[in-house]
């Protein structure tokens, strides 16, 4: 139960789905989480089920606007303020949509790379002085199986997860000398309210042809994450992790 004691995390997109996922067994793990998101009650509600949960304050929920690098800014500066410093980022924000490449318009696009892919680079940006000043951290990109294969439609989607998968690997070969390890998860069709876009009959559809026939739930991917964040992983960086059901491997 101390994978992570000791240690300051935090969450972008941390107030629901997969990031209050990754938040809760991160505490359960020992550390202490900032969850941002631009979901403000959901986050401070998050953390505040987890503090009443656990009987102390571990876990403080924060505005994080991903594409904002003042709001980054502010979420280092609470890591620091409250808890002492920061180990773990996991750039969990992102949007999903399913439109194909000629129904995508400028201003759809221009959304979705803010947050997808400028807000990742951002969120490394704005960290990795405070991992250094601790003297190394772990990075942990949220990307998708929709950044490793293409599809029918999702363009945007496609494109801005195909750049968080190598944006990771170039920000690991940069910083691994100082120690900060940055690896990307690829999740498939996870039960979360981020695909709630998807009509019912495509995601049962879409469940025929995932080999264990169903989608996966957050905490099965935060298990991931939390290998990476901890010192398990010590020896691995610029790797990538799917998590989709085996659907990569047909």
């Amino acid at each position: 139960m101390d994978r992570l004691k000791g240690k300051v995390a935090l969450i972008s997109g941390g107030a629901r789905g997969q990031g209050a996922a990754e938040a809760r067994l991160f505490v359960g793990e020992g550390a202490r989480v900032v969850i941002g998101d631009v979901l403000d009650d959901q986050a401070a509600q998050t953390a505040s089920e987890i503090n009443s949960k656990t009987g102390a304050r571990v876990a403080v929920g924060i505005h994080l606007d991903v594409t904002r690098a003042a709001d980054w800014r502010n979420a280092v500066a609470t890591c620091q303020k409250e808890f002492g410093g920061l180990d773990i980022l996991v750039n969990n924000a992102g949007i999903f949509n399913m439109s194909g490449l000629e129904d995508t318009s400028e201003e759809l696009w221009d959304s979705i790379v803010n947050i997808n892919q400028k807000g990742v680079w951002l969120g490394m940006k704005e960290t990795v002085a405070a991992m250094r000043k601790r003297g190394g951290g772990s990075i942990v990109n949220i990307s998708s199986v929709a950044g490793l294969t293409g599809s029918t439609g999702s363009t945007a989607y496609h494109g801005t997860k195909g750049a968080v998968r190598l944006l990771t690997k170039a920000a690991a070969v940069q910083y691994a000398p100082e120690k900060i390890r940055v690896n990307s998860v690829h999740p498939g069709l996870i039960g979360t309210q981020m695909i709630d876009i998807i009509p019912p009959d495509q995601r049962q559809a879409f469940h025929s042809i995932v080999p264990m026939r169903r989608e996966g739930k957050p905490e099965e991917v935060a298990n991931v994450v939390l290998f990476l964040a901890s010192d398990d992983a010590s020896y691995v960086t610029g790797a990538e992790f799917v998590v989709d059901g085996g659907l990569n491997a047909v």
